[in-house]
């Protein structure tokens, strides 16, 4: 009888506002009365025309499309499931697995409506739990730079709200940090991620810092900061955006308990900055990198393209590797984004990195990384000893026994 009142309550305000993604889903359950309304006002009519309406919460899902006859929602390349009507609309309610990201597409008359490629579906551990914590947010902090003469950056830092004010910090670095430290839920869920893991003690208690890429006189300077394979920008973290932290913040200095991550251009600069100096960085988190010619010099000629090659012939470096991508990521004059992930992926297996590869089917999103964020975390710091100040990363057996990355055709015919 609850459920009914609440139900018969949520018909009978759908028409004025938007509901809760938790609220939309179970009218979508019920095929409640007023669906197609609370559909509308929700995710948007211009959505819904134009097949890209869906809402998700805890991997349950719903998606709306208007069409004339009874379309079907393919989700990845799963069978399509058929949908029900609610009033003029087509509606699909569905449950998928939590931790990665996935590409939909309504077909009616056989023909494709719409979708997307970089749906992402959210676990526990990227909501706030009751009882849980939160950490406190430091920033914006302008820090200018020397090293790049005339650029400022903001800077971010959070702490766990579990730290004594004493023992230094475990570091995790964010590159494109701004895009991390909004009004909570944040988009891409790292601080509820961070809060969570803290919690469970499947991470450590760590600082984490959040840096924007540098502003200045070039256009490009997020490039420049990020594509270019030399130690510059490393040292632009460790001497002058760690030192403006450190004013407030106790933090490690082995490399050991340092981890890095970046998206695209900045999933070469974490990549590059644990490969240039091990001993400051031994953690990489690699979401859809650039490891393509986007910045060449005359050292290196093709740029981050000569990643893969750098890492099977040079020395084995002592870091652990997490690296994500899609197969419908970038293809231009750069490079291929999947084809350069797949090929690191391969060197790094070939060289006998302790790394994990994680490839699905999105573009260049930060989508897929975001929803397997709890996962990657736990990974990247799994056994660590904060007695500890080193240890020698070795490859798992588990990964041994794999072949190497192939590529199926799909796409064509």
């Amino acid at each position: 009888m609850r459920t009914l009142l609440t139900l018969i309550a949520l018909a009978g305000v759908c028409t004025a506002q938007k509901l809760s993604t938790p609220e939309l889903l179970q009218m979508a359950r019920m095929r409640s009365v007023g669906l197609e309304q609370a559909l509308r006002d929700t995710l948007g009519s211009d959505n819904i025309q134009k097949g890209t309406a869906a809402a998700g919460e805890m991997g349950d899902f719903v998606f709306a499309v208007a069409a004339e006859k009874g379309p079907a929602l393919q989700i990845n390349n799963e069978a399509p499931i058929p949908a029900f009507k609610a009033g003029s609309l087509w509606v699909v309610q569905s449950r998928l697995n939590t931790g990665t990201a996935y590409k939909y597409t309504w077909i009616a008359d056989g023909k494709p409506i719409g979708g997307g490629n970089n749906l992402p579906a959210f676990g526990p551990d990227s909501y706030a739990k009751p009882g849980v914590p939160q950490g406190k947010l430091t920033g914006p902090l302008e820090v200018p730079s020397k090293i790049y003469p005339g650029v400022k950056a903001n800077v971010w830092f959070y702490v766990p709200a579990q730290w004594d004010g004493v023992t230094p910090l475990a570091v995790q670095v964010w590159g494109d940090g701004q895009q991390f430290t909004g009004p909570r839920p944040g988009q891409w869920r790292v601080l509820e991620t961070l809060d969570n893991l803290t919690a469970q003690k499947r991470i450590p208690l760590t600082v984490s810092i959040f840096v924007q890429a540098g502003t200045g006189a070039e256009r490009n300077q997020r490039s420049i900061e990020y594509d270019t394979v030399s130690d510059t920008y490393v040292h632009r973290l460790l001497d002058e955006i760690f030192p403006v932290v450190a004013k407030s913040v106790k933090m490690r200095t082995d490399g050991y308990s340092r981890a890095i991550q970046g998206l695209s251009s900045g999933g070469i600069m974490a990549f590059n900055a644990a490969f240039d100096k091990p001993e400051e960085f031994s953690r990489v988190l690699s979401w859809i990198g650039s490891y393509t010619a986007l910045q060449r010099s005359a050292a290196h000629p093709e740029g981050g393209g000569e990643y893969p090659t750098m890492v099977r012939r040079e020395a084995k470096r002592n870091i652990r590797v997490w690296l994500q991508d899609g197969s419908a990521d970038l293809d231009n004059t750069a490079g291929s984004w999947p084809a350069a992930n797949i090929g690191m992926a391969n060197a790094l297996k070939f060289k006998g990195y302790d790394y994990h590869f994680s490839f699905g089917v999105g573009e260049h999103n930060n989508g897929h990384g975001a929803a397997e964020l709890p996962e990657a975390l736990t990974w990247l710091w799994r056994d660590y000893d904060p007695a500890k100040t080193s240890q020698e990363f070795l490859q798992e057996p588990a990964e041994k026994d794999q072949p190497v990355w192939r590529v199926v055709q799909l796409n064509r015919k």
